[in-house]
């Protein structure tokens, strides 16, 4: 069998990622949304708060794995992104916003571990 792509693993997490969110009651406004700034994983209503969801997959953790991807630079294009996306879609600009990740990383014995982290740049 052929190896997996890494665009194609990405794909496959970001749809895993999505299952789970709509599982608990998020909805979703955008997926791969784009603008000049960079690109917005999911973008999902919970409740009446938009939350800007960034998906990180790790097929191994000996680089820090998926949640320790997302550095300082990283954020700040997120929530450049983010601000693009809210004046872009008037509808939802005075909604109250959060930055989650979604981290999914393989577990030694074949299935991916995923983890959800609420309110992700705080702190």
């Amino acid at each position: 069998m052929p190896q997996r792509t890494r665009s194609q693993s990405g794909k496959d997490a970001e749809r895993q990622a999505l299952e789970h969110l709509q599982q608990q009651g998020l909805r979703l406004l955008a997926q791969n949304w784009l603008c000049k700034r960079g690109e917005l994983d999911l973008v999902m209503l919970d409740g009446d708060t938009v939350v800007f969801v960034e998906v990180r997959y790790r097929k191994h953790a000996q680089w820090g794995g998926a949640l320790a991807s997302i550095d300082g630079r990283k954020r700040q294009k997120l929530i450049l992104a983010a601000q693009f996306f809210l004046l872009s879609e008037h509808r939802w600009a005075d909604s109250p916003c959060r930055f989650d990740v979604v981290a999914i990383e393989c577990a030694p014995h074949g299935t991916a571990d995923l983890n959800w982290l609420r309110n992700a740049f705080d702190g």
